[in-house]
């Protein structure tokens, strides 16, 4: 109910945000964002109904995850090697960095954490002392490490502080997802690895949200050189570079330049003062350097100001690579020696950069820095203009009284450089500034401005945090999840419950209304546990539908054989209940064993499974011995008769009798034959493993029309060396996969290759589809990327790990659990052969199939959760048949066991074809309705078969 309260509120303010903010609106989608959140933050302790409140609705509601919402999902690595780096105060000792060296060759190879394979890697140099003077006994460890510790000592103290550094890194990220504005953020540290998971459910803007985690946050002050200062450097860099190019560059560079260029650069006038120029066409010929600069038309740009070039993205590259050169840093002399450049902040849709001189020392450490920091607030400036204003402590405020004294004598400027980007370089000309208060101005909108004041807020990062994996999900996607799942879902329990209804009569209402109560259970369950829906975890829900129906038809199946001994209708329901519990148990607890197993080695789509696969076995116990049990014994109290059947079903399975072991040799070559073909497709064509396992990068992308996904795929494999495209659900929409630079890191690399993807794409859109449009997070979007995903490699080999540990794990634990209840060795090697059968055909079969099916046969996580729910249901059957086999041991003890066995199975049939049938009636409408969803159902579909 409180779900439906926020949905309805969160419609209203996405109404609202329309209305201010139309497409014609420059940057629409941010600004409906801060829309949105201000309409709701105005309306949030309104009274709504009953003294509820959207924001106490909100605490209460049913937390859907980044499937169904949209979102944003990353895993991020905080870098151990920074941390064991700035331990050290980054030691230049020979034996530490080729530590270090060694350690991320060792990382390769396996699932250590960093600091293991550094020790491992220290501890093969000879002589080699951990608690060296150039290495950790150091001014910050004095106290921690001291001289003459042996480096078994030095050892866990080095561990400890790598843990509160990491702890740190949680503490500022988590800070700063409190303030970013989405609702039920999920953060926390996943092992002892250094790796923290962050889950923005709602969140759209990837490239904010990416910035905002992985911005370390260095904030620094530093005085600037002016143009005037450092022209006659550039000058003399410029006739170094000129004489070290070859003839053929000369030509090419007075190639590129047309006479346009020629005229807006007016290189000439910059150095009059500097050296004699030549004519124009020799002049761009033989002045690299110069030939970079552009000017745009700001005032600030030359000469006097604190920009000392203005270079065009395309260019800065090259730019830096000229003025960092050793021949030409080896023209600075005195102070100006330390010299560094960095760029500044780019204005938005702009393409030109300007260039800062930044008087470094040498130790290339700030005067003042963002430690100082105590508050920062997004304001405005005096021109109405977005600015981020800071209050330092009493030590920094000292500090800054200084530097803009100085600035304000020498009319000079600071800067303000953030992450090594210059946000700002205003000068000073009223005099020392005192109390410590200060203001960044800069090319940026409010979001941007509140995000930066939230970051210095919160701290800096002790260590850099590359995102190993990252899941984006646009929410017209997730809309339309929400969609496919609810309709698979009313379809598959609508079903479930005529056909309950049409085999058992009455008894089926009973069963039913039993049903229904336990779904809302699952519901009330999952939003009191403040647990996160997703579509594996529908999927999870649907398949809890199928097994509270089985613990119902083992019920009414003993009741119903109880009743035809002649047993009286009181007697036969007591009797049918109390024998079917020890089946009803088993198969729900051999079943919550491999949800367990998933629970503790899953991740992501996993987990959501599993939690709704455990809930559900939980209430469909409670639903069915309890609360049908309720109904048919207060039905019969009265004196009404029960038949637990229909006319049609009176006699179905009625003393049925095969001799199911004299088929084994036929069923020997049908299983042999199945799983040979699928060993043989295993080791020639092997499976289609998703990004998961192998890493890479992966796009879900929608156009107007269909596409032919071959002629993309052979565009796309141009273009990136290695690219695959596949039709994802409808003919309009590709999934895009690539490892394109997968083991580079950074949002840079990330935009890069979303960029490439999108030129390659372009003439398959819509005429006028902008890049903006196609990597934003909009609403009802039409086309563009839907959502995407990274997976590291490194990761992707820790997920596959996980993966075997989770099969495996569970076959061992049911093994354990078989044996435990029936003592007999034979049981559970039969069990576990039985199942691991199941699990090779369904395996086989995806191999030999999935260049052919129309649908996605991808083996992901989702997979691993679907083999492992094969292995459940499987042993839910045998293990149903199993109770029955060891009942006629103890009541037939002069039958053979092919008897036993044959007899048990008979007399089992009618419970597992019953069951079987509405879980695969279940399966197949999830199947046919929710598309995203076939690869999973399809090998469950497979699973259920089989088993």
């Amino acid at each position: 109910s409180y779900t439906f309260i926020t949905n309805s509120k969160e419609s209203d303010a996405e109404a609202y945000a329309k209305t201010r903010y139309t497409d014609g609106t420059k940057d629409y989608s941010r600004l409906r964002e801060v829309a949105e959140r201000q309409y709701l933050d105005s309306i949030g302790n309104d009274t709504i109904a009953l003294g509820i409140t959207y924001n106490s609705a909100k605490k209460k509601e049913l937390n859907k995850g980044l499937d169904l919402k949209g979102g944003i999902n990353v895993i991020l690595q905080i870098s151990v090697k920074d941390i064991l780096k700035g331990l050290t105060n980054n030691s230049k000792s020979p034996a530490f960095n080729q530590a270090l060296n060694k350690a991320d060759e060792y990382q390769k190879d396996t699932d250590d954490p960093y600091v293991e394979s550094f020790f491992r890697a220290f501890d093969e140099l000879p002589d080699a002392k951990l608690a060296a003077t150039d290495i950790f006994l150091t001014k910050d460890l004095d106290g921690v490490i001291e001289a003459g510790m042996t480096n078994e000592e030095v050892k866990p103290l080095i561990r400890k502080k790598i843990n509160e550094s990491v702890v740190s890194a949680f503490e500022v990220l988590r800070k700063r997802i409190d303030k970013f504005g989405v609702t039920q953020p999920n953060i926390q540290r996943l092992g002892e690895s250094g790796r923290i998971l962050v889950e923005l459910p709602g969140a759209k803007d990837v490239v904010r949200v990416k910035k905002l985690l992985q911005s370390t946050a260095q904030l620094e002050f530093w005085d600037v050189y002016k143009f005037d200062d450092v022209i006659p450097f550039l000058s003399q860099a410029n006739d170094v570079v000129k004489a070290d190019l070859p003839k053929e560059d000369k030509k090419e560079v007075a190639a590129d330049k047309s006479k346009e260029e020629k005229e807006a650069s007016k290189i000439d006038d910059l150095l009059e003062d500097a050296e004699e120029v030549a004519s124009e066409e020799e002049e761009t010929a033989t002045n690299p350097l110069f030939d970079l600069f552009v000017r745009d038309g700001r005032s600030s740009a030359y000469p006097g100001g604190p920009v000392v070039a203005t270079v065009t993205k395309k260019d800065t590259a090259q730019f830096m690579s000229y003025v960092n050169s050793k021949k030409v840093r080896g023209l600075l002399q005195g102070e100006q020696r330390y010299m560094r450049f960095a760029w500044g902040k780019a204005e938005e849709g702009s393409d030109v950069f300007d260039l800062y001189a930044i008087k470094s020392n040498r130790q290339n450490k700030p005067e003042l820095s963002g430690n100082v920091v105590t508050d920062a607030q997004q304001t405005y400036t005096q021109t109405s203009k977005v600015a981020v204003s800071m209050q330092m402590n009493g030590k920094g405020a000292k500090v800054w009284e200084a530097m803009t004294a100085r600035a304000s004598q020498q009319q000079s400027q600071i800067a303000i450089v953030l992450d090594n980007v210059v946000y700002s370089a205003p000068g000073v000309s009223s005099g020392a500034i005192t109390g410590g208060r200060s203001e960044i101005t800069g090319n940026f909108d409010i979001l941007e401005a509140q995000d930066l004041a939230n970051v210095l807020r919160a701290g800096k990062l002790p260590a850099s945090a590359d995102i190993i994996q990252s899941e984006v999900v646009g929410p017209s996607l997730g809309q339309e999840a929400i969609d496919s799942g609810v309709m698979s879902f009313l379809i598959a329990l609508a079903l479930v419950l005529i056909w309950m209804v049409f085999y058992y009569g009455k008894a089926g209402i009973f069963a039913d209304i039993a049903l229904v109560v336990n779904i809302l259970f699952i519901f009330g369950v999952l939003a009191g546990l403040k647990a996160v829906l997703t579509l594996p975890g529908i999927a999870g829900i649907v398949l809890t539908i199928g097994m509270s129906v089985d613990a119902n038809v083992l019920i009414f199946e003993r009741i119903r054989e109880e009743l035809a001994k002649g047993k009286s209708q009181i007697d036969a329901i007591k009797d049918g209940f109390n024998n079917a519990l020890s089946s009803i148990l088993d198969a729900n607890i051999t079943t919550g064993l491999t949800g367990v197993i998933l629970l503790l080695f899953g991740t992501g789509p996993i987990k959501g499974f599993a939690t709704t696969l455990l809930i559900g076995i939980l209430t469909s116990l409670f639903t069915a011995i309890f609360i049908t049990r309720l109904f048919i014994d207060g039905y019969g109290k009265n004196g009404k008769s029960l038949t637990f059947s229909t006319g049609i079903t009176k006699n179905w399975f009625r003393n049925f009798d095969v001799e199911f072991l004299k088929k084994r040799k036929l069923a020997y070559m049908v299983s042999g034959a199945i799983i040979l073909a699928g060993v043989i497709s295993l080791f020639t064509q092997g499976l289609d493993q998703g990004v998961d396992f192998v890493g890479g990068r992966t796009y879900t992308v929608r156009f107007a029309k269909d596409v032919n996904a071959t002629e993309i795929d052979t565009k796309l494999t141009e273009v990136f060396g290695s690219a695959e495209a596949k039709t994802y659900g409808t003919n309009n929409q590709l999934k895009i996969t690539t490892k394109y630079k997968i083991d580079e890191t950074g949002t840079e690399v990330d935009n890069q290759i979303q960029e490439m993807l999108y030129k390659a794409l372009q003439p398959y859109f819509s005429k006028g589809l902008s890049y903006a449009n196609f990597s934003s997070g909009e609403e009802e979007k039409v086309e563009g990327v839907m959502s995407s995903m990274k997976v590291g490699p490194t990761f992707a080999d820790d997920i596959k790990r996980s993966a075997l540990y989770a099969v495996f794990g569970s076959l061992i634990v049911v093994f354990l659990y078989i044996l435990f209840r029936f003592n007999y060795v034979s049981f559970s090697l039969g069990a576990v052969a039985a199942v691991f059968h199941d699990v090779m055909i369904v395996l086989g079969l995806f191999s030999l199939l999935h260049k052919f099916m129309p649908f996605n046969m991808e083996i992901d996580q989702a997979f691993i959760a679907a083999i492992l729910t094969v292995v459940g249901y499987s042993l839910n059957d045998t293990v149903v048949v199993f109770d029955r086999i060891r009942e006629f041991l103890k009541e037939h003890r002069d039958w053979e066991l092919v008897k036993v066995v044959d007899k048990a199975l008979s007399s089992t049939l009618s419970r597992t074809l019953n069951t079987s049938l509405t879980t695969l009636l279940v399966l197949v409408t999830i199947f046919i309705f929710a598309a995203p969803l076939r690869g999973f159902m399809f090998s469950m579909i497979i699973g259920v078969i089989v088993g």
